[in-house]
């Protein structure tokens, strides 16, 4: 499978990702070349997965600035600045977004001896860092959470936080996917994840893809799942993780945790330190994305509801730290999940993890 998102070819080249509303009927590679093409890939969810979106938005602030003309220093920052408060309107829940703008602003403003052309290289060159960092950040977490998987385990995930989230190999999944290179045998159950099908059309996907032994649900079918004794850890992604460990994640991700508390399984989540939010202190302060009504009265090209009905429509929902066992990063396992012990692992991360 090709990378989920990368920059192709050198500064004149151009972001290619994977077209995620076209799978699983065809893979398509979406060629995007100006500012604008990206920015509406992810409002679109072309491109989706908190990882993927951050480092799809650091590559399109490099669209958005390399053909400034002038040579003043000033008028450049101000250009990406103006990049960056377009593509950070395009989604604004997930944290990896804002993080990867903030790292592209932090460079080029310190980069006080660089002229102009150099400072479009050095962009280039942060975004291509952006997203090998990450690919690394879910190897490590694969690394940090494969031991939770045991043999012949029933692990539920929901949503996509995969490969396709991600540079490659996911977080969510990153714990499956090093699991099954090990030869450990565990069924993966993915729910659907109304209204837009993630879990079916993508992480079903990817993890037959990779040969995972893998069965589909319905969202509302998990409560019953667990009842059976089907169900031995839950692990699911996240979007924005605040300061207490409350986390925001897919909409349904809550109602999982609550089904996993009252039947006495451990519900993980797996996140790379990008997805923290230490300035939010709990995750009723986390904003919520509210998507088109019409994604649920009309997904994928037909009416299945009253064409004027009412419809509630965020597109996530925050699960308290008091439902969470461990939260799952590139440095190891935080346990119990509160606000001390996400501090002290954050202040041993670097956000450039160059030992993983």
């Amino acid at each position: 499978m090709p990378r989920t998102v990368q920059w192709v070819g050198g500064l004149d080249g151009h972001v290619a990702m994977i077209e995620q509303t076209r799978l699983p009927e065809e893979l398509v590679l979406l060629e995007c070349r100006h500012l604008e093409d990206v920015r509406e890939a992810i409002t679109r969810l072309a491109v989706r997965g908190a990882p993927a979106i951050g480092i799809a938005a650091a590559m399109g602030a490099v669209l958005g600035v390399r053909d400034y003309a002038g040579t003043d220093r000033d008028g450049f920052l101000a250009r990406l600045e103006e990049v960056c408060q377009l593509l950070g309107s395009s989604r604004p829940t997930g944290m990896n977004l804002f993080w990867a703008l903030e790292r592209l602003r932090k460079l080029a403003r310190s980069s006080e001896t660089a002229d102009v052309q150099r400072l479009k290289e050095a962009l280039l060159d942060e975004a291509r860092r952006i997203r090998d960092e990450d690919a690394a950040m879910c190897r490590a977490i694969g690394r940090h959470g494969e031991a939770l998987i045991r043999a012949n385990a029933g692990v539920l995930t929901h949503c996509n936080a995969g490969s396709l989230a991600t540079a490659e190999y996911g977080t969510a999944t990153a714990p499956l996917y090093t699991a099954h290179e090990l030869g450990r045998p565990f069924r993966a159950y993915v729910g659907e994840t109304r209204p837009l099908l993630q879990g079916s059309r993508l992480t079903a996907w990817e993890l037959s893809l990779a040969g995972i032994n893998v069965t589909l649900l319905c969202d509302d079918m998990a409560g019953a799942l667990m009842n059976e004794g089907k169900v031995d850890l839950v692990i699911t992604g996240a979007d924005r993780i605040a300061a207490n460990g409350d986390t925001a994640n897919k909409i349904g991700t809550y109602g999982l945790a609550v089904l996993a508390a009252a039947h006495g399984i451990p519900f993980y989540v797996a996140a790379p330190s990008t997805t923290f939010d230490l300035s939010i202190p709990e995750g009723s302060r986390i904003p919520i994305e509210f998507r088109d009504p019409d994604e649920i009265r009309h997904g994928f090209g037909r009416f299945t509801a009253p064409p004027d009905v009412a419809c509630y429509s965020p597109a996530f929902d925050v699960t308290p730290a008091r439902l969470i066992r461990g939260l799952i990063m590139e440095r190891g396992l935080i346990a119990p999940v509160d606000g001390q012990a996400i501090a002290g692992m954050l202040a041993q991360t670097s956000a450039c993890p160059d030992s993983l």
